[in-house]
C-alpha cells in the first residue's frame, strides 16, 4: 500500500560537495488537517455505513493527505462525551452507527485503524477531544444509561441547544482528563488536541436575550465555602487548572506525545491595536495567552479564520501578535479556514490560503499550519488541492520538540542488495517513526521521507545504483539521529 505515497515524498536538489555537512535534509514544517467527526462533517460521510465503507473512507482521507504532502492528521475522537474508539469510559459515537452506544458491526476500532494507517503513510496522528461538550444539536439518537447526560445530569447540563459539562466541577475535570489519558496510554498517538470549546459560545433564548450558563448552584457553594474569586475569574481559574493538569499528566504518561490547543484566534479585542471581534477571555473564560506563556502546550494553533486583507481581524497581524506572546518558544502552527475555498463567488480563492501559508513561513516563530477541514481537500473545492501541492512541493518533517527531552534515535544499519539498487534499513532501537533517505545519482540529490515499520527492516529501491546514500532515523518527538552513509 505504500508505494504511491513514497513516490509523492520525493525532493530533488542540486548536487553538493561530498562533505557530510552538505548532505541535504527536507524542511521542517507542520502540515496538519483537522478531520471532524461531529455531525459527520468529514468522516464518516454519514452514520450507519458498513464497517468496510467506513474503513475505505478513512483510508481514502489518509491517502489524500499523503498525496498533498501533509504530515499530520488531527482526528476528532470525542465530539460529545462519546467515543470513536473502543472505550470503557464512554459510549460509542452515534456518528459512526447512527445510535449512541452501538458498536460498529463487524467490530473494529477506528482510532486503532487511523493510527496504524496514518503511520504507514508517514503521517502523525493526533487525537482530538472536546473536553466539555456533552451533547451536540446534530445528535438524533437517545442517550443510553451510561452517557453522562443520563448518568450524571448534575455534571452534563442543558445549555441552549447543547448539553455542557460544568467546567468548575472537579468530577468533570477528573473524567475528561481520565478519558484523554486512557487514549494516550492505550494508543500510539503522536499528540492530543483540544479546540476552542471551553465554556460554550453564548446562545440566545427565544426572547433574544443571552442564556446564562447554568452554574448558579455551584457558584453559591463556592461562595459559601469562602471562595474569594469573582465569578468570571472563578470560571477562568477552572479552565486554567484543567489545561495545566491535562498538559502535565499527558507528559507524565508519555513525554513524546504532543499536547496541542487550538483557541479562538483573538485573545481579546484590541490585542493587537485595531483588532475587533469576540472576547474569548470574557465570553469563553479562556485565557489562551496565559496557557501559551506558561508553556501548558507543545503546540498552539490559534484559529486565524480571516483573510489577510481583513483589517479588523488581519491574519498576519494576529499571527505576529501570537508569535510575540510565545515566550516559551512553543510550536506556533496557526489554523487556516481552508474550507472557505468553495469555488463559488462568495468563497475565498485558493490563492488566499497559499498566501497565508507563505505569510506563516515568513513569520519568525511560526513553523506550520493546520487546515480546517479535510472535507475541502477531499472535494478539491475551488482547486485547493493543486494550490496546496504547489506550496507543499517538497516533503517536510514535523518540527522537533526538544523540550520533550527524548534521546535522538541511533544510527540505523544499512545493508545493500547485490545489485546495489536495493537498500535494507534496520533501526537501532524502538521508537523510530520515519527514515530520511538521501541518495545521490546523475549529479543530483534526492530526499525521501519513509515511514518506519517498528523493529522490522524497511527496504528502499532505486532505479539506478546511487553513488551515495545517507540515512537517518526520526524519533517520536521529531528528533533526527546521526546519519549513516553507504557509498557505492
Amino acid at each position: 500500500m505504500r508505494t504511491p505515497f513514497l513516490a509523492a515524498l520525493l525532493l530533488l536538489v542540486p548536487a553538493v560537495a561530498a562533505a557530510e555537512d552538505d548532505i541535504p535534509s527536507p524542511p521542517r514544517e507542520f502540515r496538519g488537517v483537522w478531520v471532524a467527526t461531529v455531525g459527520n462533517l468529514d468522516w464518516p460521510s454519514r452514520p450507519g455505513l458498513t464497517t468496510k465503507q467506513q474503513q475505505a473512507e478513512l483510508i481514502a482521507l489518509l491517502d489524500r493527505a499523503a498525496a498533498l504532502r501533509l504530515n499530520a492528521i488531527i482526528f476528532q475522537v470525542r465530539p460529545m462525551c462519546d467515543a470513536l474508539y473502543a472505550s470503557k469510559l464512554e459510549p460509542w459515537s452515534e456518528f459512526l452507527t447512527g445510535a449512541l452506544g452501538q458498536a460498529p458491526d463487524p467490530p473494529y476500532d477506528p482510532l486503532e485503524l487511523a493510527v496504524r494507517e496514518a503511520h504507514a503513510r508517514g503521517l502523525e496522528l493526533h487525537a482530538w477531544f472536546n473536553p466539555y461538550r456533552a451533547w451536540h444539536p446534530s445528535a438524533t439518537s437517545p442517550a443510553p444509561a451510561g452517557h453522562l447526560v443520563k448518568s450524571r445530569p448534575d455534571l452534563a447540563r442543558p445549555y441552549g441547544k447543547h448539553h455542557w459539562l460544568v467546567p468548575t466541577s472537579k468530577d468533570v475535570q477528573d473524567h475528561s482528563i481520565g478519558v484523554i489519558l486512557d487514549v494516550v496510554r492505550r494508543y500510539d498517538v503522536d499528540g492530543v488536541h483540544i479546540d476552542d470549546y471551553f465554556y460554550p459560545y453564548p446562545e440566545k433564548g427565544t426572547d433574544g436575550r443571552p442564556i446564562p450558563f447554568p452554574d448558579g448552584d455551584d457558584w453559591e457553594k463556592y461562595r459559601k465555602a469562602g471562595g474569594g474569586l469573582a465569578r468570571d475569574d472563578w470560571r477562568r481559574d477552572a479552565v486554567n487548572r484543567f489545561v495545566e493538569r491535562m498538559y502535565k499528566e499527558v507528559k507524565a504518561a508519555k513525554p513524546w506525545v504532543k499536547v496541542g490547543i487550538s483557541p479562538f484566534g483573538i485573545w481579546r479585542p484590541g490585542h493587537p491595536d485595531g483588532i475587533a471581534g469576540m472576547d474569548q477571555y470574557a465570553e469563553l473564560y479562556a485565557d489562551a495567552r496565559r496557557w501559551l506563556n506558561e508553556g501548558w502546550a507543545d503546540y498552539f494553533s490559534p484559529q486565524l479564520y480571516w483573510r489577510i486583507g481583513q483589517e479588523k481581524q488581519s491574519y498576519p497581524r494576529l499571527l505576529a501578535w501570537w508569535a510575540e506572546q510565545n515566550t516559551r518558544g512553543r510550536h506556533l502552527w496557526p489554523g487556516n479556514y481552508t474550507s472557505r475555498v468553495t469555488g463559488t463567488a462568495k468563497g475565498w480563492p485558493a490563492d488566499e490560503i497559499v498566501e497565508q501559508v507563505k505569510r506563516t513561513r515568513a513569520q519568525k516563530g511560526a513553523t506550520g499550519n493546520v487546515h480546517f477541514s479535510m472535507k475541502a481537500l477531499v472535494q478539491d473545492a475551488g482547486g485547493i488541492d493543486a494550490a496546496l501541492k504547489g506550496v507543499y512541493a517538497e516533503p517536510a518533517l514535523v518540527p522537533a520538540t526538544p523540550w520533550a527531552k527524548e534521546k535522538p534515535p541511533g544510527q540505523p544499519r544499512l545493508e545493500w542488495a547485490r545489485d546495489r539498487r536495493g537498500l535494507t534499513i534496520r533501526p537501532a532501537e524502538d521508537g523510530v517513526r520515519l527514515y530520511v533517505v538521501r541518495h545521490q545519482a546523475a549529479g543530483r540529490w534526492a530526499v525521501r521521507i519513509l515511514p518506519a515499520e517498528g523493529r522490522r527492516p524497511t527496504t528502499v529501491t532505486f532505479e539506478e545504483a546511487p553513488a551515495r546514500v545517507a540515512v537517518s532515523a526520526v524519533g517520536r518527538d521529531g528528533s533526527e539521529g546521526e546519519v549513516a552513509q553507504a557509498d557505492r
